[in-house]
């Protein structure tokens, strides 16, 4: 059996860092995840109340998890790589609450809690011609059939 996932999405609130009685961090958060559908089917989800997104709760142990409540926040684009567990507890009414999360094995932060990288990010979005980018950088060479691809 594998139990493998890889998740893209936005998070829905700033992360929560807690730790273990033995000084372990655990960051929590979740994660908006848009379901594939045409833009026909979205406008007609959205149109009768139904989601058009899903919320899974995304836990990521150690210093990983340290470092994702230091520099994701609510917004944040990010991908996880991980698996689901599923899990249950009785509340404080001694009703039984069945969990799903997805632990992660590796979280890529895919956009900059500062601006720092935005202004990279803005002047290349701003060119234009990629010709004038590349300048005189790349020679065109002559096909004389000899490459072998």
């Amino acid at each position: 059996m594998i139990n493998n996932l890889t998740l893209v999405g936005r998070l829905v609130k700033d992360p929560e860092l807690r730790y273990t009685r033995s000084n372990i961090g655990v960051c929590s958060f979740m994660l908006a995840v848009d379901r594939e559908m045409s833009k026909e089917k979205r406008e007609e989800a959205k149109a009768n109340n139904y989601p058009t997104a899903d919320f899974p709760r995304i836990v990521v142990w150690g210093k990983m998890g340290e470092v994702c409540s230091k520099y994701l926040q609510k917004g944040s684009l990010c991908a996880i790589v991980g698996k689901i567990q599923t899990g249950s507890y009785k509340d404080k009414d001694g009703k039984m609450v069945y969990t799903t999360d997805v632990i992660a094995d590796r979280v890529r932060f895919l956009d900059s809690k500062s601006g720092g990288d935005k202004d990279k990010a803005s002047a290349y979005n701003n060119i234009t011609n990629i010709d004038d980018y590349f300048d005189d950088d790349f020679v065109a060479i002559q096909d004389d059939r000899r490459i072998p691809f």
